[in-house]
């Protein structure tokens, strides 16, 4: 095997960023997994294997993966609510709920605030 560059590892991230588009989780495990023995800090390259880890169904690999980069970045909303999503497949929901809530306090998206319940039903016509 050749050596690896700090451009080959770009490289193999941006790859695995379209494998994981391209619905092939394991094959963007694969690229990642050299790139963060290379690069243990990098949290974008944390973040996205986590995210193949959830695609893939292997939830306690996601878990750990999630929780390692909210260590670092504890305010990184996407992490909490994807640690959520892994949580609540995972049949965890009140651990769950504590991800989406904190989410949603960190960037009030729908979509977060949905998965923490904290939208509030307007079709009822009253204010």
């Amino acid at each position: 095997m050749p050596e690896r560059t700090p451009e080959t590892h770009v490289i193999d991230f941006r790859a695995a960023e379209h494998l994981l588009a391209g619905r092939d989780p394991r094959g963007a495990i694969r690229l990642l997994d050299p790139v963060i023995t290379a690069y243990p800090e990098n949290t974008a390259a944390r973040l996205l294997r986590a995210r193949a880890f959830f695609h893939a169904a292997q939830l306690r690999s996601a878990e750990l993966e999630f929780q390692l980069v909210l260590e670092r970045e504890p305010d990184n909303a996407f992490a909490h609510f994807a640690l959520g999503r892994t949580l609540e497949r995972a049949n965890r929901p009140e651990e769950a709920r504590r991800h989406f809530r904190l989410a949603a306090a960190l960037e009030p998206r729908p979509d977060f605030l949905e998965a923490a319940r904290f939208v509030r039903d307007t079709g009822t016509g009253e204010s």
